[in-house]
């Protein structure tokens, strides 16, 4: 009779003795895990050497030895740098390999071993898949690599070995991270950023109110103001290797910091290295060309005159008029050159004209705005309202009542002529060239404010002489300048 109740005790208590052995969890690592640095290039970090370092100064030089940085081959130009306590400054030019130039001096005194450092931040994307479920009030937590000391005031840090170094805080808040995804996880919206003490890691931790029971939970760290990647550890870095860093993922069942249990982890190798700068020299160009007008027919490049076989042929260096009749006859009296220009200068380019006098016989001077009263052929008047090498009038169909020298423009390439002799519906916009000898600035006839490719515009030349000019052979010239603007 005892054995079978000893036996029934037995079986009894069996059953209820395992209620109290505790469940342990089955950690295992985080699958598909991932961090992705927006910004994988290393911080600048160097020293002042001897050399420039008083207020005004924009050239300097760095240590050559014992620092992240011990030359200028990672400095690239329109850096952003530290420069002791003078800060934000612009890198114009990097002058040698310890040499380099800033675009405004200094404000702020210089010792040798100042700091010099340029700060690397971006957007950082951490993601990972769950592999067992965080329960509700769970956490995950990112442990970044810091620095033993001051790894949060705002400058990139260096140390001896990848071990020893990490990433600064800069500061960052909640505001700066956010944490999706995840299957039925519901984070809350505020994170908690702890800042790393002596030999341990920045870390960042968030919560989830309901259960995660699979998927794919991305962690997102802004870039403004962003963590700052840190500068090439001193002993054993080679330039163009990365310096790997773990970065640790993990999954708790509460709060790490008091009680709560890790579920899953994963370290996660993040490697920063140098950018490479890209670059090339491109040579200024400008090319400007005058081109013969010699059509025996139409009005193209004429300035609305009809050629015929009897116009006047240009060429790229003369307009020969031959004798000239007191007549006026559009197809006799007006002729053009083509010009062409071409220039890769990211301000433009603007040609000029300027006559050195008026058409005087056998090249005579002509003082002033004179005329055949003193063997001169004057530039036209254009009309009773006159027109100057500055300001243009419509000189009309005919221009016999207002005779002269005058010239036009017609615009092959869209905007490029100062005016056109069209423009305001006019028959002939008409004005004189600036005359060198009355001085009288050069005028612009065509400009634009961008590189161009075989910009062209027409000018248009147009003569008249009454029945009492006196004979003999008249010249001037006329001289075009092409000016690219870099």
């Amino acid at each position: 009779m005892s054995r079978k109740h000893l036996l029934f005790l037995f079986i009894l208590v069996l059953p209820v003795a395992s209620l109290f052995i505790p469940k342990q969890l089955d950690s295992a690592a985080l699958t598909s895990a991932s961090i992705t640095l927006s910004n994988s290039r290393l911080s600048y970090y160097a020293k002042i050497g001897v050399g420039n370092t008083n207020p005004g100064d924009t050239t300097f030089t760095i240590q050559g030895s014992s620092n992240a940085d011990n030359d200028t081959n990672h400095l690239f130009p329109n850096d952003t740098i530290n420069i002791g306590s003078n800060a934000n400054s612009t890198v114009g030019t990097i002058i040698d390999s310890t040499n380099f130039a800033i675009a405004t001096g200094i404000t702020n005194q210089l010792v040798v071993g100042d700091a010099v450092y340029a700060t690397q931040s971006g957007t950082v994307t951490i993601a990972f898949t769950i592999n067992n479920d965080i329960p509700a009030n769970g956490y995950i937590r990112v442990s970044i690599p810091s620095i033993a000391t001051n790894g949060n005031d705002g400058a990139p840090d260096t140390a001896a070995t990848t071990a020893a170094n990490g990433w600064d805080l800069h500061s960052i808040v909640a505001a700066d991270v956010t944490v999706s995804g995840g299957t039925g996880c519901s984070w809350n919206a505020t994170e908690v950023i702890t800042a790393a003490g002596a030999g341990t890691s920045h870390k960042i931790d968030a919560t989830t109110t309901a259960a995660c029971t699979a998927g794919t939970i991305t962690m997102t760290i802004d870039s403004s103001p962003g963590l700052i990647n840190p500068a090439p550890v001193t002993s054993g870095h080679t330039q163009g290797t990365a310096d790997a860093y773990q970065w640790t993922i993990a999954t708790y069942d509460g709060n790490p910091a008091a009680t709560g249990k890790k579920i899953d982890s994963v370290d996660v190798s993040v490697a920063p290295i140098e950018a490479v700068l890209v670059s090339a020299t491109i040579d200024e160009t400008l090319s400007f060309s005058i081109t013969a007008v010699t059509a025996d027919s139409g009005t193209t490049g004429s300035c609305g005159i009809t050629r015929t076989a009897s116009s006047p042929d240009s060429t790229a260096y003369s307009i020969p008029w031959g004798t000239i009749s007191s007549t006026y006859l559009a197809a006799t009296h007006n002729t053009s050159q083509l010009l062409q220009v071409s220039t890769n200068a990211d301000g433009g380019y603007a040609v000029t004209a300027i006559a050195n006098d008026q058409m005087g016989k056998d090249g005579i001077a002509c003082t002033g705005d004179v005329g055949e009263a003193v063997n001169c052929i004057k530039d036209t008047a254009c009309g009773a309202v006159v027109c100057t090498h500055e300001t243009l009038k419509d000189w009309g169909a005919d221009p016999a009542s207002y005779p002269g020298l005058g010239y036009s423009l017609e615009e092959v390439t869209a905007a490029e002529a100062s005016f056109e002799y069209d423009d305001t519906t006019a028959t002939y916009n008409a004005k004189q060239f600036a005359d060198e000898e009355d001085s009288q600035a050069a005028q612009t006839i065509m400009t634009n404010a961008a590189p161009v490719d075989a910009s062209q515009v027409y000018v248009c030349y147009r003569i008249d002489v009454t029945a009492t000019q006196p004979a003999g052979y008249y010249f001037n010239k006329v001289r075009y300048t092409a000016t690219a603007i870099f």
